[in-house]
């Protein structure tokens, strides 16, 4: 999140950067990690993965993807998408 909070508003980074920071040496192994984190994140409105510049589906996408923070717009409909929350699983 550190390398995306440093962009202008709109641009993105390959995943690969994100990998190369964390291990430069074994940026390769690193990089399925990356992803899984990142869809993880845009699950959670704070992140949005895009292809050719446009949102992707994160239930379903492949491809060459870039990572950039989210509109508000983007952030608001990833959040929708989330499952409730069933009142049993709420601690008291």
């Amino acid at each position: 999140m550190n390398k995306l909070a440093g962009l202008e508003p709109g641009k993105s980074i390959e995943p690969a950067e994100v990998a190369k920071a964390l291990q430069p040496e074994q940026w390769q192994r690193m990089l399925p990690k990356v992803r899984a984190a990142a869809l993880g994140l845009m699950r959670q409105g704070r992140l949005t993965i895009t292809k050719k510049g446009k949102p992707v589906d994160p239930d379903n996408f492949r491809g060459v993807t870039r990572l950039r923070l989210p509109t508000e717009e983007e952030a608001a409909l990833a959040l929708s998408r989330r499952p409730p929350v069933a009142e049993d699983d709420i601690e008291d």
